[in-house]
């Protein structure tokens, strides 16, 4: 996601020095030499700060996350005219990046950078009584008519690719009707408070590319559509309190609270998951199937994890390709377990992140930036759990935890060999009945399983082996194009169906 956020961000600042040039944006405001010493010190400062601290603190920098906070601050604030308003915009970069290592809560950090850094240079400058002409401002620039149209393309294919669109339609929902409905109480006209909503607040870039953060959001989707709608109604405060009380909005030295509504859903995230950092010490791995592999940890504090919630695992290499050095992977092992396990498929030529992986000898301590996930079971009822390959993680954690619930489950095992069968031992062990989808049958089969031949796991193909599958909620997890095909051809045998977001495959 990092790497897909980078590009966007580099498109969108493209776009908006190509409206600068085309005199579309006002030139005696963006003039493109100032947009880009602009962008050219808030790259130097963000990255090198990183850097930076992350040599004070004995941790390892991540250069890409640095070069995002620089992008996104860029669009925040208009091209500072004098030398001294440039060192208050590198002053920002350098905050922001500080508030990574120093506003954070046991290794892990709590706000959003990108937010904190000119959060702090109010804080900052109103305790200096600098003179109002002399501030350095957010204007959220980004917010004007031209850019919108590229700033929705980009913002969705972010909400798209992280599977957060929820997320971002309820804060844009819920910002924007209170604004709109606000500005009308005001005594605006209806087309021109319509403009207002979207061409003069950040609705949709704030929810696209900040508050769709996963290192500050909560872990569970309930609680993060809560954060999105507290957001949403802190953003539109500025306008929703003269509304209300007929009283001009002012707090301290804040006149806008956009990145005080980044800031307050961060906190809802603070409050609902793992409050620490996440590191992991390697304690082996072993071979689960032909080419998967389950690697063994052990947490340095206590991770807190629902069976079926996933954990991106943070592992910096030389080299890393363009998908970055963040992935996310299904637990595998029950929350019970002091190992915490994690299973892949390492091909004959793997990424650079499955290099280092593979390479990594017990001792090393590799680091973990958040849980998360949705996918988990209720604790009663009927339930068809349908795994495709590598699918089977989520799974493994939940079987091994069953009996805490009260749960009756059939799973259904799609694989391209039924004699190359993962965590055949825990699958055995939880003894519940299993059918085996394989192209060809296995020499045994263990007591309740049974088999299906079959390329794919195929709907109609599996009524007769479960009478009452009608009556099962479905959930599935594989490779992103199995669970879409698979949740299509369930949806009119079983009860509802279930899937999430997980790119680990």
């Amino acid at each position: 996601m990092y790497r897909l956020v980078t590009i966007l961000l580099a498109l969108l600042a493209g776009v908006a020095f190509v409206l600068s040039a085309t005199g579309v944006l006002d030139r005696s405001i963006f003039p493109l030499r100032q947009m880009a010493l602009a962008l050219t010190v808030l790259l130097v400062a963000s990255v090198a700060s990183s850097r930076l601290f992350g040599l004070l603190f004995r941790l390892r920098p991540h250069t890409e996350s640095a070069v995002i906070t620089a992008l996104l601050m860029w669009f925040l604030y208009w091209p500072p005219a004098t030398s001294s308003s440039f060192a208050w915009l590198a002053g920002a970069a350098i905050l922001a990046n500080a508030s990574k290592y120093l506003l954070a809560v046991r290794g892990r950090h709590v706000f959003n950078p990108a937010a904190v850094g000119p959060l702090l240079v109010v804080v900052i400058q109103q305790l200096m009584s600098m003179s109002p002409g002399d501030r350095l401002y957010t204007t959220w620039w980004v917010a004007n008519e031209p850019m919108l149209p590229f700033v929705v393309i980009g913002a969705l294919l972010v909400l798209r690719r992280t599977h957060r669109v929820w997320l971002g339609a309820v804060f844009v929902a819920v910002g924007g009707i209170l604004i709109f409905a606000s500005l009308l109480a005001l005594g605006t006209e209806t087309s021109s408070a319509v403009e207002q909503t979207f061409y003069s607040y950040p609705l949709v870039f704030l929810a696209g590319f900040m508050l769709s953060e996963p290192l500050t959001l909560p872990p569970r989707r309930c609680q993060q559509l809560g954060a999105a709608a507290l957001a949403g109604v802190v953003v539109s405060l500025p306008v929703l309190w003269p509304a209300l009380t007929d009283r001009p909005f002012e707090v301290w030295a804040f006149t806008s609270t956009t990145e005080l509504a980044l800031i307050a859903a961060n906190l809802v995230g603070l409050a609902c998951g793992q409050r620490r950092g996440i590191r992991l010490q390697f304690l082996g791995k072993r071979e689960l199937s032909d080419s998967v592999w389950e690697f063994r940890f052990e947490p340095m504090r206590p991770v807190r994890f629902t069976p079926g919630q996933y954990l991106e695992l943070d592992l910096p290499n030389r080299g890393a390709d363009r998908r970055g050095t963040r992935r996310i992977f299904s637990i595998s092992s029950p929350p019970d377990q002091r190992e915490l396990t994690i299973a892949l498929r390492i091909p004959p030529e793997p990424s650079t992140f499955k290099q280092a992986l593979a390479a990594c000898r017990p001792g090393d301590v590799v680091r973990a930036t958040s849980v998360s996930g949705d996918f988990v079971l209720p604790r009663t009822g009927r339930v068809l759990l349908v795994a495709g390959g590598i699918g089977i993680t989520p799974f493994a954690s939940q079987l091994r935890a069953l009996d805490t619930h009260d749960v009756d489950a059939v799973l259904v095992y799609g694989v391209p060999d039924a004699h190359d069968v993962a965590y055949r031992d825990v699958l055995i062990a939880a003894g519940i009945p299993v059918v085996l989808v394989a192209p060809s049958p296995p020499d045994d089969l263990p007591p309740g399983w049974t088999h299906v031949t079959g390329t794919a796991i195929r709907a109609d193909e599996l009524t007769a082996a479960i009478t009452d599958l009608g009556a099962r909620r479905a959930y599935v997890s594989g490779p992103p194009a199995m669970v879409h095909t698979v949740r299509g051809s369930l949806r009119r045998h079983v009860a509802g169906t279930r899937s999430d977001y997980f790119s680990g495959y």
